[in-house]
């Protein structure tokens, strides 16, 4: 079988026959391609999670306006901003645990 010449970004497939430096490439790809599908679930969650929580805290239940009045408009503006600002610490809480693992 064909060996391909080193590759700098990744010495330990050095001495790879080409037809496993393909499939390492291929499950690569596919690594990446569920790690983006869960990083879109993950947000489609978290946006939802955002929708139902703020419009249940913030607006009232009997419509009387077709538009927000200042009131909800400010709590939405509120409750969205926390809901962001807790969410990018956790990330970072969790982020510095891993790092430490």
């Amino acid at each position: 079988m064909d060996r391909i010449p080193s590759s700098p970004s990744d010495p330990s497939e050095d001495s790879l026959p080409v037809a496993d430096k393909t499939s390492s490439v291929d499950l690569r790809k596919e690594q990446n391609l569920v790690t983006i599908e869960k990083e879109v679930e993950f947000r489609v969650d978290l946006y939802n999670r955002v929708v139902k929580t703020c419009f249940d805290k913030c607006i009232e239940k009997r419509y009387k306006e077709s538009e927000l009045y200042i009131g909800e408009n400010s709590c939405v503006d509120r409750c969205v901003s926390k809901y962001s600002q807790v969410n990018n610490i956790i990330g970072q809480i969790l982020a510095s645990q891993r790092e430490s693992m």
